[in-house]
């Protein structure tokens, strides 16, 4: 009498499907079919159909109907959900009704052999029963069935959608890491041929007065490409390699400007292993020697600082202070090389990730903090 059919609703060809516990949705179809028993026998009893005394037998008959023709209903309707609902939509309600006016009558007539084969009824009473029942079994199969086939029908296509939904947000997302990636790809690319350059630079200045410390000058210069090679497999590199980098191209810079150009590296070994953009503090760096030693007949004193804060050591503060005249991070184009790391920490970090000027005791100092990570 009730049938509650597993309704598909047309998937992409790519987008597997869950299977159902069919052992748990048969348990589930029988506990429906037992409400539905009862619902009719409660009916039956309050419009004076039987009497108390016989609310057992009238149970049993009712329970007897309803499995005899929810079951075949289950297998038809779910069948021809699965074979015709992309063929014909418009059709498929119709359909379902019209397997459930078919499955009502060969369940009435299967519910009479039953009777008649256990003695509920005389063997004369057999078509008496089945003209007497049929039509409430019809009403009952449509009513029913068609509710739970409705249900069942938004239920799908919510879950459906629910599921193309997490899809395409998942693609969404993974659209969005490539698009990062690619813009972070970019934004690397462009800064380490900038201070190669400068490197090659302060080597070829160096050959006519000292071929000897250029030649030392060179192999800190491979040292350099190196790890702008391998910079390109990692977003982040080990804090350790990066003031490698820097102590290296600090020590090419001053065989150019010797006595100009002073540094003090500060920074614990316990933030050997903390993970930081590559030529980050390289390009800090960089910046000063270009900007205030090079103009400068005094040069400069460069200070690079590396500590933890926040709670738990959550954030890494790396700072390079000079005794230059300053600037302001305002007047940075996209182009230039501080540009090119403000826009990499924000594809690294997002708003976690800070670049700031200050000026403190009449020095110049730029910090650079991001979340840590080892």
């Amino acid at each position: 009498m009730t049938c509650e059919p597993i309704q598909p609703v047309s998937n992409p060809p790519d987008t597997p499907r869950k299977k159902r516990n069919y052992a748990t949705y048969l348990f589930r179809v029988l506990w429906i079919t037992f409400g539905v028993t009862v619902l009719i026998v409660l009916l039956f009893l309050s419009i004076g159909k039987f009497q108390l005394s016989d609310v057992g037998r009238h149970f049993l008959a009712a329970y007897i109907y309803c499995i005899l023709i929810s079951l075949p209903s289950i297998a038809l309707v779910t069948w021809i959900s699965m074979r015709y609902t992309d063929r014909f939509p418009r059709l498929i309600f119709l359909m379902h009704a019209a397997v459930m006016v078919c499955t009502a009558v060969t369940g009435a007539l299967a519910a009479g052999l039953v009777f008649r084969a256990t003695g509920l009824i005389p063997e004369k009473g057999y078509w008496p029963e089945f003209w007497a029942s049929v039509p409430f079994c019809i009403v009952i199969s449509l009513a029913v069935g068609l509710s739970i086939t409705t249900f069942e029908t938004l239920r799908d296509k919510y879950q459906t959608a629910q599921l193309e939904l997490r899809t395409r947000q998942v693609e969404q997302e993974r659209a969005y890491k490539l698009l990062a990636e690619a813009r972070l790809s970019s934004l690397e690319s462009r800064i380490r041929p900038h201070f190669l350059f400068n490197t090659l630079n302060s080597i070829a200045a160096l050959i006519p007065s000292d071929p000897l410390r250029a030649e030392d000058t060179v192999g800190k210069l491979a040292s350099l490409l190196r790890f702008s090679l391998n910079a390109n497999h990692g977003s982040l590199v080990p804090l350790s390699q990066e003031l490698k980098i820097v102590r290296d191209y600090l020590e090419i810079e001053k065989t150019r400007f010797g006595p100009r150009l002073r540094y003090e590296i500060a920074v614990p070994g316990a933030l050997a292993d903390v993970k930081t953009p590559p030529l980050a503090l390289q390009s800090l760096v960089e910046n000063v020697v270009k900007h205030v030693v090079a103009e400068r007949q005094q040069g400069a004193t460069i200070q690079i600082c590396g500590s933890l804060a926040g709670q738990d050591d959550s954030r890494v503060i790396l700072s390079v202070s000079d005794d230059g005249p300053g600037f302001s991070l305002d007047t940075i184009t996209p182009e230039h090389g501080l540009g090119n790391l403000v826009a990499r920490l924000d594809l690294l970090f997002g708003s976690a990730g800070q670049l700031e000027v200050t000026r403190e005791n009449e020095k110049t100092v730029v910090k650079l903090s991001f979340p840590a990570s080892s």
